[in-house]
């Protein structure tokens, strides 16, 4: 074979990118219909509420964004109704002495990250129909964790987005500086031991960290959810963060140069594979960390942290898997990994693979979306960057 026998397959490869670049975003219209009908399709059909832990908080947070999006009433009372449900409290004890942090699925882990995410909703509602008893518990439980000695309490990367948006919410709520200083202790640790400098992306926890810890052929092994969850964390903190912050510039550092990361390991097709550095570790389409990336990046061009003309055309990708491969007919959406916390080779995930954490994340995609294509239909103004 000759060198110019590779020239017909290369013309194939570039006409197949470049299809998946000149997709055309959707109108805002055609936006907020996917959004309604992947929230509708996932309310209708899980009409029982869940306890306050981090799957089902994680969905919420979406749905509390297609509420604020859309202003349909009966996303708020699907977010309230659960609310009470779980006595607008995460993990329930009351015996602060056995409060613990480690995991934990009892209510003795009150001050363990996953059951601190549902206070995100609380203080959503909480702006929409304020009332003391919505914001009560996590007053008390934040308050308490802040007045212990220990820094360590967001030990992996999935923490940053059950918590970080927390802490700013308090502080929009309170005025008290206490919030954002422990904030940002809690964030120097997380990345003391989880953020990786070269790559810019952050291990899962420690466990997963180069050399101990290696992908199938050798190399640093990130898993795209962990990683999703601190993308679509930072620009949470970001959105409430004061300007005059003085961390605010750590927080920008990290969320450009994560986003950078998360652009360059994308793959052709659009989504981002579960190990993202060494896509043969867990071959194939996966959505959760996809759709965090696509609400994280999203959110950096609205709001002119990241340059529209650089990340737009891995949006249009992503936008592209999410919205004919991920999304199903009857407005499932598929391809979500299990609850986990690695990469597992030989995992199967398909059509068929859903979560109420997976539809979360891609409510957050789709809303970020709408609000884009609202402002710039066709989809080619560049924007400024701080």
């Amino acid at each position: 074979m000759n060198k110019h026998s590779f020239i017909p397959v290369l013309l194939v490869s570039l006409l197949v990118t470049n299809q998946l670049v000149a997709q055309p975003l959707p109108t805002k219209a055609e936006a907020l219909s996917i959004v309604q009908r992947v929230n509708d399709h996932w309310q209708q059909t899980h009409p029982d509420h869940g306890r306050a832990f981090w799957d089902n908080a994680a969905y919420h947070t979406g749905n509390m964004e297609a509420y604020f999006l859309t202003k349909n009433d009966a996303y708020r009372a699907y977010s309230e109704a659960w609310a009470q449900h779980n006595d607008w409290k995460g993990a329930k004890s009351d015996d602060k002495a056995n409060w613990k942090y480690s995991y934990g699925e009892t209510d003795d882990y009150v001050l363990f990250g996953d059951w601190q995410i549902c206070f995100q909703t609380y203080l959503d509602l909480n702006t929409i129909q304020p009332a003391p008893y919505k914001v009560a518990r996590a007053k008390e439980v934040m308050s308490y964790e802040m007045s212990t000695p220990r820094n360590d309490y967001w030990w992996w990367a999935d923490g940053l987005y059950m918590v970080m948006p927390v802490m700013t919410k308090l502080y929009k709520l309170t005025g008290d500086r206490q919030y954002l200083d422990k904030l940002h202790e809690y964030f120097t640790y997380a990345n003391s031991i989880m953020y990786d400098a070269e790559t810019g992306f952050y291990y899962r926890d420690a466990k997963y960290v180069y050399p101990k810890h290696k992908s199938t052929n050798g190399g640093k092994d990130f898993w795209a959810r962990g990683d999703g969850w601190v993308l679509a964390g930072l620009a949470k903190v970001l959105a409430d963060l004061p300007k005059n912050d003085p961390h605010r510039a750590d927080y920008v550092q990290k969320f450009k140069g994560l986003a950078e990361a998360v652009r360059t390991s994308q793959q052709p097709e659009g989504y981002w594979t579960r190990s993202l550095l060494d896509p043969a570790h867990a071959p194939g389409p996966e959505t959760s960390g996809t759709a965090f990336f696509t609400y994280g990046l999203l959110w950096g061009i609205n709001n002119g942290y990241l340059d529209a003309k650089t990340y737009l055309p891995t949006v249009r990708k992503s936008w592209k898997y999410l919205s004919t491969v991920a999304l199903q007919p009857d407005g499932a959406v598929g391809y979500v990994q299990p609850i986990g916390e690695k990469a597992i080779p030989g995992q199967v995930v398909n059509a068929a693979s859903t979560t109420n954490f997976g539809v979360g994340a891609f409510l957050l995609a789709g809303c970020e979306l709408s609000r884009y294509v609202a402002k710039h239909p066709d989809g080619k103004r560049n924007h400024r960057t701080e």
